[in-house]
C-alpha cells in the first residue's frame, strides 16, 4: 500500500511510524508542493492524508487507486469534495480534536488585545519599564459584549469561557438550531453591539468574504476582531485599511488567506508593525493534548480505510454528510 501525506512540516510521528510498521510505503510531501508533483505521487497511491494542500479535481482524477482522503484537521475547503464524491472516494476530517484548544487560543488572543499585551511587552523590551499613563490603559472583559460569528463546537466553547468572565455573549449563525448565546439573525446588527468579535465559522461559498468593508464599518471604533478560523472569511485588504484608519481598535489573527504570513512581499506585511494587532502563526490548535487526539483519530480513520471499512464521519458539515459511499455517520450533535 502506498500512502501520500502532504504538509509534512506538521509532524505526525505516531501516525507515520504506525503506517510504516504496517508495511505501507509512506511518501511525505512539503507544504506548497506543486500540483504536478502531487499528481505524480498520487497516481499509484491508495490513501491520501492532507492538512492544508489544495486537492483539486485534477489531482483527484489522477488517482485511480485512491481509497480515501483524510484531512488531519478540521477545514475541508481545500478539497474538491464534489470531485471526490463523483469518484466514490470518501473524505473525512478530524473535527473535534481541538475544539476546546482553539477556543482557548481565541480567548487568550482576546485577553491579549484587551490588556494591551503586545505594545506593553514591546515597551518593556525596549525601555525596561513603563509607568501607568493613558496610552497603556487596558480594558476589562467583564460587562463587555462578545459577538460570535459561527456558534458550532468551537464557538460554543468560546461562549462558555466568556460567560465565566461575566461577558454578554451574542451570536450569528444561520445554521445553528440552538446556541449558548443571544441569537442575532442580522450580522450587521450584531456587530454594532460588540466590543469583541470572534470568528468561528467554516469557510465555504457563503462565508468567503463574510466580514467585508460594510461589516467592518458597522463595528464600534473601540471594538476588536479575532479570527482563528480561516483568513478568507474576512476581506483582509478591507481589514488592513480599517486598522490603518483606526476604524476598529485592533485585531488578533491566527489565519490568513495567504500562508505563511511574511514580513516582506506579503499583502498583509504591514500588520507586523501595528501595536494594535497580534499576529499568530496558525498555531492556536497546537498543544500536546490536541496533537495526541489528532494522531489517534487520524490513525483510526486510516485503519478504517486500510481494512476496507466505512470511514466514520464525525463532522456535521453538510458537504461531508452528503456522501453516500464508503462512510458511516456519527449522530449529529
Amino acid at each position: 500500500m502506498k500512502i501520500v501525506r502532504t504538509d509534512r512540516e506538521l509532524e505526525m510521528h505516531v501516525v507515520d511510524a504506525r503506517l510504516r510498521e504496517m508495511g505501507a510505503t509512506l511518501v511525505k510531501l512539503p507544504d506548497g508542493v506543486s500540483e504536478q508533483t502531487l499528481i505524480q505521487e498520487i497516481a499509484d497511491a491508495d490513501l491520501l492524508l492532507m492538512c492544508y494542500t489544495k486537492i483539486s479535481r485534477k489531482v483527484i482524477e489522477s488517482a485511480p487507486r485512491l481509497k480515501a482522503i483524510i484531512k488531519y484537521g478540521v477545514g475541508i475547503d481545500a478539497i474538491d469534495i464534489v470531485a471526490a464524491r463523483e469518484r466514490g472516494i470518501p473524505v473525512v476530517n478530524i473535527p473535534d480534536y481541538a475544539e476546546e484548544t482553539v477556543a482557548e487560543g481565541a480567548f487568550a488572543l482576546m485577553i491579549g488585545l484587551a490588556k494591551q499585551f503586545k505594545p506593553i511587552q514591546n515597551a518593556m523590551q525596549q525601555s525596561g519599564w513603563v509607568w501607568p499613563e493613558p496610552k497603556w490603559l487596558a480594558n476589562d472583559l467583564a460587562g463587555k459584549t462578545l459577538g460570535l460569528v459561527g456558534v458550532g463546537r468551537i464557538g460554543s466553547s468560546m461562549a462558555r469561557m466568556a460567560n465565566a468572565f461575566r461577558m454578554r455573549v451574542v451570536g450569528y449563525d444561520p445554521f445553528a438550531a440552538s446556541m449558548p448565546a443571544e441569537r442575532f439573525d442580522d450580522l450587521g446588527e450584531m456587530l454594532q453591539e460588540c466590543d469583541f468579535v470572534s470568528i468561528h465559522c467554516v469557510l465555504n461559498d457563503s462565508t468567503r468574504g463574510l466580514i467585508g468593508e460594510s461589516e467592518l464599518s458597522r463595528m464600534k471604533p473601540s471594538a476588536f476582531l479575532i479570527n482563528v478560523s480561516r483568513g478568507e472569511i474576512v476581506d483582509e485588504i478591507a481589514l488592513l485599511q480599517a486598522l490603518k484608519t483606526k476604524q476598529i481598535a485592533g485585531a488578533a489573527l491566527d489565519v490568513y488567506g495567504q500562508e505563511p504570513l511574511a514580513r516582506d512581499g506579503h499583502p498583509l506585511a504591514a500588520l507586523y508593525a501595528m501595536d494594535n494587532v497580534i499576529v499568530w502563526p496558525h498555531l492556536t490548535f497546537y498543544t500536546r493534548e490536541a496533537m495526541q487526539r489528532l494522531e489517534e483519530e487520524t490513525l483510526a480513520r486510516c485503519m478504517e480505510a486500510i481494512e476496507g471499512r466505512a470511514l466514520l464521519v464525525k463532522s456535521n458539515d453538510p458537504r461531508l454528510r452528503a456522501q453516500s459511499t464508503g462512510v458511516a455517520f456519527e449522530p449529529t450533535r
